[in-house]
């Protein structure tokens, strides 16, 4: 990998990321993310209710264990093991995934990238878990959170032997069966 990058045999890859606003400062100076933004449930005990909106207009009431708002680049990790689909990394899309919804006829939806989120959460317990990639804080249901594509892209280094849908197969082990 040394020897590629000094001989010039990469390229930079970029990717959309996302941006979380709140009534309360929840992420800092840091409120993007490159995979997925999360909402869930602080206690095992009972799920939580996400009510969602897409560009101010009301879209539903997800009684679940969470939500989760995917980048494409996210698509392959947590909104997949939760049914979602997977998503080329320059798709302009972001995805929706319910965390094992109480009602099963709701399922993972693709939105336009261009998209404005809001949300606003019902909990029992009086908070719930807001994650964005790996950092997640205890957030009161007081709060209000929106989310939008971010204006600026991470930049990502991409070595010419990278392709994307050869990492796919070869970690989703697609095309491999015993019998070869």
């Amino acid at each position: 990998m040394i020897d590629a990058l000094f001989n010039d045999q990469y390229s930079i890859d970029e990717r959309t990321l996302v941006s979380v606003r709140s009534s309360q400062d929840i992420f800092g100076s840091l409120p993007f993310g490159l995979n997925d933004f999360t909402i869930t449930r602080t206690q095992t005990s009972s799920m939580i209710t996400v009510h969602a909106y897409l560009d101010g207009e009301f879209l539903n009431s997800y009684w679940a264990d969470g939500l989760i708002v995917s980048t494409p680049s996210g698509s392959t990790g947590y909104s997949l093991s939760c049914g979602g689909p997977v998503l080329l990394p320059h798709t302009g899309s972001l995805i929706i995934t319910p965390i094992s919804p109480h009602n099963l006829n709701v399922r993972p939806m693709i939105v336009m990238d261009t998209c404005q989120f809001a949300f606003e959460v019902e909990s029992r317990s009086g908070n719930f878990l807001a994650a964005l990639d790996s950092r997640s804080f205890t957030v009161d249901t007081s709060v209000r959170i929106s989310l939008q594509k971010e204006t600026f892209k991470a930049r990502l280094v991409k070595l010419s032997d990278d392709n994307f849908l050869n990492t796919l197969r070869s970690k989703l082990n697609w095309g491999w069966d015993i019998r070869n």
